[in-house]
């Protein structure tokens, strides 16, 4: 089990490479995370919904992502509550101090999940959350050292050394665990490093004095981790490539943004997240609102930024805008949420680009999808995670055909268009289609065999740096 000694630490990727590195060496070998909080989901081959990390790292070892390896997904719908998804369906929406009663009785479930993998498999790498130095957290603990507990697994902790006080993080954890969790800690690896890791000698050898654990390494920063998939949108929110401008709204409830991932990919365009208080540039050739996980909630949040104002300038310009998702309802007349499935029941106008209405409905629409795009006529496929239905005027211009029934729909001058389907983007001749559209000259480039490259690289540098065959003894204990 990989632990942090801190959130954004690198576990998620280093379980990743783990997970490449180890089938690379001929074992079978699946990822697990008992517990991740996140908006940012996948859907599985059987209509559930894990972590995208977790998607991620099956893809890692070779496999279609399944609910066993994500068996509790939290998605935050409000400062103060989340949706609780066990074994890839919602069982509940609950408030923080709620869940904490809720939570012992996950560990079951949990177990269930991991003994499934851990009987098909020859290894199971599984990543923890947040950090075990929450010991407040510890009672009913499910994500770090009550799993590692209950389910008699050693543990590796990961520090982030990019951030400072890397020794501090490490044997601070150590002083703050009771004496049955920290025996749990069999090694340490330092994560991020920049430069000439010899330079951190004498610091490696005090963790290991202090602490009495097994050094496993210290792993340089990967420069090309930006091409894999991101967790969190704070890690795309830096400016990328270069020429046509793509603008995506950093929305507080912001989910499932891998939608942006083979763009910002794309050596022709620049991806630009907008944060809170910035305006939308001027020069964007388009605007993608993404989705969300409280559709009321954002706008009234796009609102509050002036988005909403640089929107209607932009389309005034000849501007495109693209919403997806939750990003799609915005863009419609108004969202009605009758039973207060999202928040306090009521209707919230919309942004008005789009001549659709949308109800939010319990039912949760967790579907893979191929669909063909109408403006192109490429094929696309996708996912789709939603509640709420739309329907109006504007879905007699739909935005793609799923088999015979219109998705989506596109504004009368074609400059708005809204669409359910996530993951478009990865298809690559519907890609390369749309920027075309859009004036932005490319090729068409196999999104997936670089994702795949990129991991093989990961795997290579995990091996070189990290002793990878002292982790798979600890492994076999």
């Amino acid at each position: 089990m990989i632990q942090g000694a801190g959130s954004n630490v690198g576990k998620s990727l280093i379980v990743a490479g783990l997970c490449r590195a180890a089938k690379l060496r001929g074992l079978s070998v699946a990822p697990f995370k008992p517990q991740n909080m996140s908006n940012n989901a996948a859907v599985t081959v059987e209509g559930g919904e894990i972590g995208r990390a977790q998607a991620l790292q099956a893809l890692a070892c070779g496999l279609e992502p399944h609910t066993d390896m994500n068996p509790v997904l939290l998605k935050p719908e409000s400062e103060v509550g989340c949706q609780v998804v066990v074994q890839g369906k919602r069982v509940a929406t609950v408030k923080a101090r709620d869940y904490a009663r809720l939570k012992p009785s996950l560990m079951q479930p949990v177990l269930d999940s991991f003994q499934r993998l851990s009987a098909q498999y020859d290894l199971v790498i599984v990543e923890g959350a947040g950090s075990p130095a929450e010991v407040n957290l510890r009672a009913g603990d499910i994500a770090n050292m009550g799993f590692a507990a209950a389910a008699q697994v050693p543990v590796v902790l990961v520090g982030d050394i990019d951030r400072g006080g890397v020794i501090a993080q490490m044997v601070g954890t150590k002083a703050v665990l009771d004496r049955d969790d920290e025996a749990r800690i069999k090694g340490f690896i330092i994560n991020k490093f920049r430069g000439d890791p010899s330079l951190f000698d004498d610091g490696y050898a005090m963790i290991a004095a202090q602490t009495g654990w097994q050094g496993l390494g210290v792993l340089p920063y990967f420069p090309q981790a930006w091409r894999l998939p991101a967790e969190d949108a704070l890690d795309i929110a830096q400016t990328t490539g270069s020429g046509a401008k793509i603008a995506c709204l950093q929305l507080s409830r912001i989910a499932n943004f891998d939608d942006l991932d083979p763009l910002k990919a794309e050596p022709g365009v620049q991806v630009v997240m907008i944060g809170p208080g910035q305006a939308i540039p001027g020069d964007c050739t388009l605007v993608i609102i993404p989705g969300s996980k409280s559709t009321r909630g954002d706008l009234a949040y796009l609102r509050a930024q002036g988005w909403d104002i640089d929107l209607a300038a932009h389309h005034r310009r000849g501007g495109r805008i693209l919403g997806i998702c939750g990003g799609y309802q915005m863009l419609g007349r108004t969202v009605a949420d009758p039973d207060g499935i999202e928040g306090p029941a009521g209707v919230t106008q919309g942004l008005g680009l789009l001549d659709v209405d949308t109800t939010m409905t319990s039912d949760k629409r967790l579907t893979r999808t191929k669909a063909v795009h109408v403006g192109t006529g490429e094929p696309i496929e996708a996912y789709e995670i939603h509640i709420g239905r739309s329907d109006g005027p504007a879905r007699a211009q739909p935005f793609a055909m799923v088999q015979d029934h219109p998705e989506g729909a596109v504004s009368p001058d074609g400059l708005v268009m809204g669409s359910y389907l996530h993951g478009m983007f990865s298809s690559d001749t519907f890609r390369a289609a749309f920027l075309a559209g859009l004036g932005v000259p490319t090729q068409v480039r196999d999104h997936g065999a670089e994702v795949e490259a990129t991991l093989n690289d990961l795997a290579a540098h995990i091996e070189a740096h990290l002793d990878v065959a002292g982790l798979l003894a600890l492994a076999r204990g």
